[in-house]
C-alpha cells in the first residue's frame, strides 16, 4: 500500500490490496474490502461491509457502503460491492444493502458513477453503466448491462430498467423501462430505440430493424400490451432480442413506461396510444 502525505483513519484489520493509494483525510471501516490498484481521493469515508474491486478510483468526498437511509436504521452485516475498474467521482453516497431484502447492493464492473450519484439500499447495477450527475436512485433498482441514465434523472423504488437503455437527463422514472430502448419527455414515454448505444456495442443495421419492429408494435400502435404481446409473439420473427423484450414486459410489476406520444410545436400532446 502507498501512502501519501498527511491524516488518514484505516482500521489495521481492513483487508487493503497492492499498489493502493489512499489520499488524506480519508477514513476506512474495519469491515472493508479494496482491491489491487485502486485510488481512494482525499475525504472519503469507507464504511463497513464495503467490497471493492480490482483498478476502482473513488473522488474525494464519497461515502461509500453507509447505511441504508430507511426510518429503522440497523447495524447489520450487509455489503456494498463495486466491481472492478469502476469510477466513483465526487461526493457519491452509496448505501450498502437491507439485510430484510438480501442485504447487497451490487454495482457492476467497468461503471462510472459521475458526481453527487445517490445509489440506495439493494439496487442491482450492471456492468458498463453509466450514470450522470445527481442520478437519484431509490431502493430496489435494477438497472441491466450498458444502459446509460442522463444528468438528474431520478427512479422510483422497485423500478427495473434493462440493458442498453439512454434515460434522457431530467426524466423521472416512474414504471420499467425495457432493454435497448432510448426514453424521455414527462411523463416518461418511449422515443424510439437506443440506436447510437446499439450501433457502438455491434448490433448490425437488421439486428436494430428487428427491436425496432417490436417496439413499433408494443409502443407506437396504441394496442393494448396484452394485445401487442400476442402480435409480436404470432407475427414477429422469433429470436433472442424478442424473447428478452417479452420476459421484461411480462416481468413488469410496476407496469411499463408510456408508449410515443405525438406533440406539437407548443409541446402539447395531440395523439397518444392507450396501454393497460
Amino acid at each position: 500500500m502507498s501512502y501519501s502525505n498527511g491524516l488518514r483513519v484505516i482500521h489495521p484489520n481492513a483487508k487493503i490490496g497492492n499498489n493502493v493509494q489512499i489520499d488524506p483525510f480519508t477514513v476506512i471501516e474495519e469491515d472493508v474490502v479494496i482491491g489491487d490498484n485502486c485510488h481512494i481521493g482525499s475525504n472519503v469515508h469507507i464504511f463497513n461491509g464495503a467490497r471493492i474491486g480490482d483498478n476502482c478510483h473513488i473522488f474525494n468526498g464519497a461515502s461509500v457502503s453507509v447505511t441504508p437511509q430507511t426510518k429503522i436504521t440497523l447495524d447489520e452485516s450487509t455489503t456494498l460491492e463495486i466491481g472492478g475498474g469502476s469510477v466513483v467521482r465526487e461526493f457519491c453516497t452509496l448505501n450498502r444493502g437491507n439485510k430484510k431484502f438480501g442485504g447487497r447492493t451490487i454495482i457492476g464492473e467497468n461503471c462510472l458513477l459521475m458526481a453527487y450519484v445517490h445509489v440506495a439500499h439493494d439496487c442491482i447495477i450492471g456492468d458498463n453503466v453509466i450514470l450522470a450527475n445527481n442520478v437519484t436512485l431509490a431502493g430496489h433498482i435494477e438497472i441491466g448491462e450498458w444502459a446509460t441514465l442522463g444528468g438528474m434523472v431520478a427512479v422510483h423504488q422497485f423500478v427495473r430498467i434493462g440493458e442498453q437503455t439512454m434515460i434522457g437527463g431530467g426524466s423521472l422514472v416512474r414504471k420499467d423501462v425495457p432493454p435497448f430502448v432510448t426514453a424521455a419527455r414527462e411523463p416518461l414515454s418511449y422515443a424510439g430505440i437506443n440506436t447510437v448505444g446499439l450501433r457502438r456495442r455491434g448490433f448490425s443495421a437488421a439486428e436494430m430493424h428487428h427491436i425496432e419492429d417490436i417496439y413499433r408494435v408494443l409502443f407506437v400502435y396504441g394496442l393494448s400490451t396484452r394485445n401487442a404481446l400476442k402480435i409480436i409473439e404470432e407475427e414477429i420473427e422469433p429470436s433472442a432480442y424478442r424473447d428478452q423484450i417479452i420476459t421484461f414486459v411480462r416481468g413488469a410489476k410496476r407496469g411499463l413506461m408510456k408508449g410515443f406520444r405525438a406533440m406539437n410545436n407548443a409541446g402539447r400532446v395531440v395523439a397518444e396510444p392507450v396501454l393497460d
